[in-house]
């Protein structure tokens, strides 16, 4: 399993917005890309003393699965223009890890 980790930053008042719009159009499209392989998307934040950190975990079976959701240059972020106006700052890239252990309790 590859687990593929993107760090992105908004102001406070942007907050609620993007997290719906990631909900309601983002995270929808990216599954109506029908990626073989591709395992779902988390979303997690907290607030911080002046913007929001969220940060997504995306899971693929093999790198090969990145590639076909994110291309070639699989490193590079997945930003619609849509979120990039939301967002303050973000990570130009993804980070991939590969998942050594899952123990579920």
């Amino acid at each position: 399993m590859i687990i593929r980790i993107w760090y992105g930053y908004t102001k406070p008042e942007n907050a609620i917005q993007y997290q719906e719009l990631l909900k309601e159009e983002v995270f929808m499209g990216i599954a109506a890309k029908e990626v073989k392989g591709y395992r779902g998307i988390e979303l997690i934040k907290r607030e911080l003393e002046d913007e929001v950190e969220f940060i997504t975990i995306m899971r693929f079976e093999e790198l090969k699965d990145v590639k076909d959701f994110a291309g070639e240059n699989y490193q590079e972020a997945y930003v619609p223009q849509k979120a990039r106006l939301l967002l303050k700052r973000y990570d130009a890239t993804a980070q991939h890890y590969e998942q050594q252990i899952l123990i579920n309790y």
